[in-house]
């Protein structure tokens, strides 16, 4: 055995980061990443700021401006950061905060009952992580400002003037020292600021992006709250009730808010946030919210005679086709992990439950009709669920246990799931020729007859009875809903090749829509591509060059002139197999387009408008986004 070496390892080597330099070492502790996301949640940091002082009922307004420069700034009518001096640090309230990790008025209880930002590090590692910040602070009728780089500030705070408002306004421009990018996206900020607005009614939250040729503003005020959010959660689904039912009640300091409705649909929606926080994983206000409404349903089943002494429906049965969103605020909120998306009090537990089983006790006896209503659609579930079961049992005994691979299916001669890729091709002619063209060591091919099955519309028997989606899980190897394994996975990429055209486009979105509703880990973890055949091939005397849109067409006549022949795709199988590869196939040479969710609720919201029942609603979704981006981020 080898002596261990000392290399030196004593007092000598112990480092202590001072102030802020935990964070520009460390980034991904404070934010999470260093990529676009954790670029964003600068923003989201300063602006949980205001919205604690809106908890606090003393902000009204917020306002986020992406400026020409590229900086950002958050400002608000709030009363501003103390600027008075903190004898123990003989420094300005103001450079207390953006200069030490763990300082705030979030941690003594004299400052907010609510907050959202739990660690009190929320403008300090702003500070430390931006290129430059000012702040600038409206209170007792005076201006204060105080500019910092990397962390470090420059001056003394001072008054630079008067004010006859209150409030706080940040600017900043993130540290390309620190992060892959510093360009904001106005599309990802909005997505935030208009979920903020609905979990806090009356706030108004405005948005602003004042670069050259990208200049749009919006402001996000919703009265009705979350009301708002899940009327806009089931645009494009056919209600059952046209109202929202809402109700919202305190106990204990502890407010809970609860907004609910129901459409034809089969899935469920449930949102649910704690301190504006979105808690993805749920926790124990959505076990309260589920276990309150599961009784209330059965109860009211059994008093109308809809059910059966005996008979009880399950959670999964009351649930089908409901849309709702649970908003709690709590003084001091427990999240499991420092990522913050699974609530622990286990108080609220039964706070949301003994308020949902209340309020909804009561409507439910006071409109007799919708609780009909209600319990038949949800016996309804309970005899499709009772198909789904045995569908589900008779696939996994005809599909999933079996060996054989689908019959159709070319697979790859690789077994590393990591080396390979599966192509799903429209159609068996194109499916021919990219049998032939492939790299059969590490490509497979899966052709597909026509259009897969629309699951928006459809229950889950009727799914596991088509035979294309049959191929694909087969294939797959890794499972799907409640039963899917990622980690079981056959192949590392899955790539929709289709033609480009009409009927191509939506079978692509119909994959797109089986992905996600049936292997959502797939496209969360980035394992879902969609691949680019050319438009067009030109021949200039022996040269040949593909051109894969309009644009880029333009620019070769444009280069190289006239007498040329020019030959347009319609579809894959117009290409031999070493075109295909080449052009479509070949690892070294083709576009792919990675497939992402950047947003559950707005992804929800694309699937239900492309695939649902209101034709007009998708048409003009496709007119307004029929152009060509290079990360389709869903």
């Amino acid at each position: 055995m080898s002596e261990p070496l000392n290399q030196g390892y004593d007092q000598g080597a112990i480092q202590v980061l001072e102030g802020l330099e935990p964070v520009r070492k460390r980034p991904g502790m404070y934010i999470g990443s260093t990529d676009i996301k954790g670029l964003h949640h600068l923003v989201t940091e300063i602006v949980d700021n205001s919205i604690d002082e809106a908890l606090a009922g003393y902000c009204t307004h917020i306002e986020v401006v992406i400026r020409p420069d590229g900086s950002c700034s958050v400002s608000d009518n709030g009363r501003g950061i103390p600027t008075g001096i903190i004898p123990k640090e003989n420094k300005s309230a103001v450079e207390v905060v953006l200069t030490k990790l763990h300082a705030g008025g979030k941690f003594g209880g004299g400052g907010y009952k609510i907050s959202g930002g739990l660690h009190g590090v929320g403008l300090s590692v702003v500070n430390a992580l931006s290129e430059w910040l000012e702040v600038e602070v409206r209170q007792n009728g005076k201006l204060f400002r105080q500019i910092y780089n990397r962390g470090i500030p420059q001056r003394d705070l001072q008054v630079v003037g008067e004010a006859d408002t209150t409030g706080t306004k940040v600017t900043f421009f993130p540290d390309d020292e620190i992060f892959e990018t510093v360009v904001f996206q106005y599309d990802v900020m909005r997505l935030r600021l208009r979920e903020l607005a609905y979990l806090n009614k009356g706030l108004s939250i405005s948005i602003e992006d004042q670069r050259e040729g990208q200049e749009r503003k919006e402001v996000f005020c919703y009265e009705g709250g979350i009301i708002h959010f899940v009327e806009n959660l089931n645009k494009g689904r056919e209600v059952i009730f046209p109202a929202v039912l809402y109700f919202e009640d305190v106990i204990n300091d502890n407010t809970v808010e609860c907004a609910l409705q129901y459409n034809t649909g089969y899935s469920e929606s449930i949102h649910t946030f704690a301190n504006n926080i979105n808690t993805e994983e749920g926790g124990v206000h959505l076990e309260g919210f589920k276990t309150a409404l599961t009784k209330v349903v059965n109860e009211a089943g059994q008093k109308l005679k809809v059910l059966k002494e005996n008979e009880k429906l399950s959670g999964e049965d009351v649930r089908e086709g409901l849309t709702a969103v649970i908003s709690v605020k709590l003084p001091e909120p427990q999240f499991e992990g420092q990522t913050k998306t699974k609530l622990g009090n286990s108080e609220m537990r039964s706070i949301v439950n003994r308020i949902v089983t209340e309020k909804l006790c009561e409507y439910l006896e006071e409109n007799p009709k919708v609780a009909k209503e209600l319990v038949s659609k949800s016996v309804t579930a309970q005899r499709a669920r009772e198909a789904a079961r045995k569908a589900r049992e008779s696939f996994r005994k005809g599909v999933m246990e079996s060996t054989t691979l689908p019959g159709k299916l070319a697979d790859c001669s690789d077994t590393d799931p990591l080396n390979c890729e599966i192509y799903l091709v429209e159609g068996d002619s194109a499916g021919g020729t990219a049998k032939q063209g492939r790299d059969r060591q590490i490509q497979a091919i899966l052709p597909l007859r026509g259009k897969i099955l629309n699951v928006e519309k459809a229950r889950l028997h009727r799914v596991l009875d088509n035979e294309e989606i049959k191929a694909m899980i087969k294939a797959f190897g890794c499972g799907y809903k409640d039963e899917f394994d990622i980690t079981k996975r056959r192949y590392d990429r899955i790539i929709c090749m289709t033609d480009a055209d009409v009927d191509g486009s939506h079978i692509r979105i119909l994959l797109l829509t089986f992905f996600f509703r049936f292997m959502r880990p797939l496209i969360e973890q980035g394992h879902v591509y969609i691949a680019l055949p050319p438009l067009y091939k030109v021949t200039k005397g022996k040269d040949v060059t593909y051109c894969y849109s309009d644009i880029e067409l333009k620019e070769y006549q444009e280069k190289v002139g006239g007498r040329y022949e020019l030959q347009r795709y319609k579809g894959l199988g117009e290409m031999n197999a070493h075109q295909l590869y080449e052009t479509t196939m070949n690892p070294e040479t083709r576009t792919l387009l990675r497939v992402t969710v950047e947003d559950a609720e707005a992804a929800d919201e694309i699937f239900t408008l492309l695939m649902g029942e209101q034709p007009e609603l998708r048409r003009a979704f496709i007119e307004e986004n029929a152009k060509l981006v290079k990360e389709l981020d869903i």
